[in-house]
């Protein structure tokens, strides 16, 4: 009735889907898509007593397993592999009322990891927002003549999560100092130079760094210079 070879090793019943058509020995119906083995033949799922359950495919394993757990009666569905030479779980047979159970309670669980991840959300742009006070603030101890605007600016385009960004690597979160100039270099290389331009022109990298040095130099000993003196 079914190939010969090893069952896979399933607690609970067995219920198989056929290859070949078949036709229940006791009723005669068929062919059948679905049928259980009694005393080595095949039975409908109406006289083997499981007509009243419905199919659930494999997929899920959570609803799989809390259909299970919420059904009286169930059986797992097989169907042979000719190529493998085995039998590959399909799915299971449980209770239509246990399903909907189940399909609840992986709702609610739903539901409770999406409140989870709109929490987590909700702190970590908390964190970015007081971590890009700090890496601003830290900009301007270092660069007094930065505007306060561009400053902000800069902190937030450095330390953007997920972003791979100097504000984001472990000097950055640190604050150091190193950190948060690159941070401003990188920023005034951009904004304050040719740089770009000379890279669309087709310059190299290097020689277009080269070429813009005294730049961005000059810029940020502007910075770091206004303020000396104010106060005294």
């Amino acid at each position: 009735m079914v190939p010969r070879t090893t069952l896979p090793t399933l607690t609970g019943l067995l219920v198989f889907q056929p290859l070949k058509r078949r036709y229940c020995a006791e009723c005669r119906r068929g062919p059948l898509p679905l049928l259980a083995l009694e005393d080595g033949a095949p039975r409908c799922l109406d006289c083997a007593d499981l007509g009243h359950l419905v199919f659930l495919p494999s997929g899920d394993t959570a609803l799989t397993r809390r259909s299970r757990e919420e059904s009286t009666l169930s059986a797992v569905v097989v169907r042979f592999n000719r190529r493998k030479s085995r039998y590959e779980r399909q799915g299971v047979l449980v209770e239509e009322a246990a399903l909907a159970r189940a399909e609840q309670r992986c709702l609610a669980d739903a539901e409770a990891r999406r409140r989870r991840r709109v929490r987590d959300a909700r702190r970590r742009a908390a964190q970015d927002v007081l971590f890009a006070q700090a890496f601003a603030a830290e900009i301007l101890r270092l660069f007094p003549g930065c505007p306060a605007a561009r400053a902000r600016a800069i902190a937030l385009h450095a330390s953007e999560r997920g972003s791979g960004r100097v504000g984001r690597s472990a000097a950055g979160r640190a604050l150091t100092e190193g950190a948060v100039t690159s941070a401003v270099v990188a920023s005034v290389r951009h904004l304050d130079t040719p740089y770009d331009r000379l890279l669309m022109s087709g310059v190299p990298r290097h020689e277009a760094r080269r070429r813009i040095t005294a730049a961005v130099a000059t810029v940020l000993r502007g910075w770091s210079e206004a303020g000396i003196g104010s106060t005294g």
